[in-house]
């Protein structure tokens, strides 16, 4: 199964032992880790009912910023804690990382009886222990798949997206026979513990360790320098990629946040599937497509390469989400529609991970894309609170964020086809 040559396993195994040398089971380990913290993001919509009820005197914004602040944390410390990552090893900040997560549901649950309470467990502790878990999973996939980068990093990435599709159904049981908070403290012990095992395999791959008749794909160019992060910016291509992953996190952050309340605003929340409530069910098949996305058009970016394949899902998204402003009191189309929403949008967190390695090498993956990776950051703030003070100016329609958001989709899809490959291809031709 594995690609590597006999003398590039015995220095992996003999380096890291049977399993941390086994680039296979490093990548599964990864993938488990990203399912236990996914749940943070993407469950975070079956709580706001139960917190609008206990925090019934607090605007919904104020709520809604709980996930903008969990994003935050989730992300800018990212590049602080991937600089650690790549210089001291991975295993030590994953378990901080675990730790933090395990902490933030538990005393969230056990403890918060103010909003602000949720701002520092959820959000900054929750958040930050997610970000360290996510950057390190993602970078080590890169590290130990320079072959086959995007398909890795979709996989890893997928745990991410498509983990909470095993578990919003489960979850949403637990509250309502436990409440948000007995369900939070359950969970967060449970996912803690998992993600403190899957720290103790994950390693990076030895030093000057390659995959066995590498040959790179045409369709993808890859830098041979290693960027520091001071390198990378100072290059222009950084800036157009971090401006692109602002706009197209939006739509789809903005989405996973609200999505309660676009239902109500849709007028299709109290329906139900098959005996279940619309929003965990639509979320949960919405997990599905958001996981198949990163691994399909990671794929597929490996063989078409990473900006064509850019440009199509990022105007593809924007067409969907346009379309979310069609289908005000249709609770098939919303069941239809919202799963391909995801489809068009979960390959962000594969491509930009991708091309990140590719353009500023993989020594350095782990805070060069913690850098890039704090544009998540910036977005969750229009998608969290913003989305949600401007719906409500407009009577609780999430139609203008949708609007604003699927612009975005467009000229970011317009950013990499005509801008972004053209830079890159430049400056990497010229490389010695």
């Amino acid at each position: 199964m594995s690609n590597e040559s006999p003398s590039q396993t015995d220095l992996a195994l003999q380096t890291l032992g049977p399993i941390a040398g086994n680039r296979w089971i490093q990548l599964a380990a990864g993938v488990v880790a990203m399912v236990v913290i996914s749940n943070f993001q993407y469950a975070f919509t079956l709580f706001t009912p139960g917190l609008k009820q206990q925090f019934a005197d607090v605007p919904y914004s104020q709520i809604a910023l709980i996930f903008s602040l969990f994003i935050l944390f989730e992300t800018w410390p990212v590049p602080l804690a991937g600089y650690f990552i790549d210089k001291f090893g991975i295993r030590n900040l994953m378990l901080v990382g675990a730790v933090l997560i395990l902490l933030g549901w538990v005393l969230g649950g056990l403890y918060a009886t103010t909003v602000f309470h949720l701002y520092v467990f959820y959000g900054a502790f929750a958040g930050t222990g997610c970000g360290i878990i996510y950057i390190a999973t993602v970078a080590n996939a890169v590290k130990w798949f320079p072959d086959k980068r995007g398909l890795a990093a979709g996989l890893t990435a997928a745990g991410f997206g498509g983990g909470s599709a095993l578990t919003l159904i489960p979850i949403s049981g637990s509250i309502a026979t436990m409440g948000w908070a007995g369900a939070m403290t359950a969970w967060g012990v449970g996912q803690g513990l998992v993600a403190i095992a899957m720290a103790l395999i994950l390693h990076h791959p030895p030093a000057g360790w390659l995959p066995k008749n590498w040959v790179q794909p045409k369709a993808v160019v890859q830098t041979k320098l290693n960027f520091t992060s001071m390198q990378m910016l100072s290059q222009k291509e950084f800036y157009i990629l971090y401006f692109m992953f602002l706009m197209v996190c939006t739509g789809g952050l903005m989405t996973t946040g609200n999505m309660s309340q676009i239902a109500k605003s849709l007028n299709v929340l109290d329906a139900k599937v098959w005996g279940i409530a619309i929003v965990p069910f639509v979320a949960t098949l919405a997990g599905v497509t958001n996981a198949f996305a990163r691994i399909m058009w990671g794929s597929l970016s490996d063989r078409f390469g990473r900006e064509y394949t850019m440009a199509f899902a990022f105007a593809l998204e924007g067409v969907l989400i346009f379309l979310m402003t069609q289908i005000s009191g249709s609770p098939i189309a919303f069941m239809i529609l919202m799963p391909f929403v995801f489809l068009a949008w979960g390959e962000i967190y594969a491509l930009f991970s991708a091309i990140t390695g590719d353009v500023f090498g993989s020594k350095n993956a782990s805070g060069n894309y913690g850098i890039l990776y704090t544009a998540k950051g910036l977005s969750s703030i229009m998608a969290g609170w913003g989305a949600a003070a401007v719906a409500a100016a407009y009577a609780g329609s999430f139609s203008v964020p949708y609007y604003i958001s699927s612009a975005f989709d467009i000229v970011a899809a317009i950013l990499a086809l005509y801008i972004l490959r053209p830079i890159i291809r430049k400056r990497i031709a010229v490389e010695k």
